[in-house]
């Protein structure tokens, strides 16, 4: 009989189409290691009349801004969104930090805004650098950092769908499970 070694990853990037539901799985799983330490953060949209007008931001340590808006007049633009580029990086000060270190690291989103802040390139490639568990949402599409990310080795990419979201946090909580344990 022939064995094969278990791949030992412990990054994990959920990816899919805009509005699949990743953030959500995020919030689902975050939920589920309640009582564990956890460092990272979430994001969601603000809607004016129904339409989005831009993101907030907010840690688990309960810092959080706006991350971009329409309104916005800074010089950093993804699409129609300024992007406070410093705002984020304050929340990544706190949110990514390595001490004391966290069970796991949640990160919601890498994406194009959050790569425009050097801070937050530098805490995520020093998460994926050392041992600590990490599991984030990642655009699906993206040159550069993002790119890069996905060609890791010591990474695994999940694409959720509409057919597999339901089922996707009990997944994502059992992965992160499997690695905890020693």
């Amino acid at each position: 009989m022939t064995l094969y070694a278990v791949k030992r990853t412990h990054a994990l990037l959920l990816t899919g189409a805009r509005g699949v539901g990743k953030t959500t799985v995020l919030r689902q799983v975050s939920a589920a290691l309640s009582g564990r330490p956890i460092r990272g953060f979430l994001t969601d949209e603000i809607r004016e009349h129904g339409v989005r007008v831009g993101f907030t931001i907010a840690s688990f340590d309960g810092t959080a801004a706006t991350l971009a808006h329409v309104r916005s007049r800074s010089t950093h633009r993804v699409g129609r969104y300024g992007v406070d580029v410093a705002a984020l990086d304050d929340i990544v000060g706190s949110a990514l930090a390595r001490d004391p270190a966290p069970d796991v690291h949640v990160v919601d989103e890498i994406g194009k805004m959050e790569c425009l802040s050097t801070s937050f390139i530098d805490a995520v490639s020093v998460i994926l650098e050392s041992s600590a568990c990490l599991v984030a949402t990642v655009a699906l599409h993206g040159g550069g950092f993002i790119a890069s990310l996905k060609r890791r080795p010591d990474v695994e990419v999940w694409e959720l769908t509409h057919a597999n979201r339901d089922a996707m946090p009990g997944r994502v909580v059992d992965w992160i499970k499997a690695r905890l344990t020693p």
